[in-house]
């Protein structure tokens, strides 16, 4: 991976199929802490503590989780990790994404950096991608 994930350093990332680049990184002066996700012309903010609440969840899990990535104005499909970063069950109580209009697709962006963080293994098939805990 290239990139220290700072502002004029960002992560640079592929979705889970490898066909779109973005980059990542990591906005500690605002509470609470942010990821920064800049695709094309459009600024995705997710929760930072993401990186260390799905970990988490995964190793609860105990197996792979589909992927489920999804517009913020389209339904999550149940049991995947779109859904779970939607549920009001999940530790924030809600969503993970920041930014009204963009909250979703979280699992398109987010686990592409806990695999390049060592944190989950993930799929890159054309389809359906899962990941799990590592």
């Amino acid at each position: 991976m290239s990139g220290t994930g700072a502002p004029d350093d960002p992560w640079i990332l592929k979705t889970p199929p490898g066909t779109s680049e973005y980059t990542m990184h990591r906005d500690d002066a605002v509470e609470p802490a942010e990821i920064v996700c800049q695709v094309g012309t459009t600024k995705l903010r997710y929760l930072a503590r993401c990186l260390d609440d799905v970990p988490a969840m995964l190793k609860a899990h105990g197996d792979w989780m589909d992927l489920g990535s999804a517009d913020e104005g389209k339904p999550a499909k149940d049991g995947t990790l779109e859904a779970w970063a939607r549920s009001e069950d999940n530790p924030v109580g809600g969503w993970y994404g920041l930014r009204k209009g963009y909250r979703g697709r979280f699992a398109m962006y987010i686990p592409p950096l806990l695999e390049e963080l060592g944190l989950v293994e993930l799929e890159h098939n054309p389809r359906n991608n899962r990941l799990r805990a590592h």
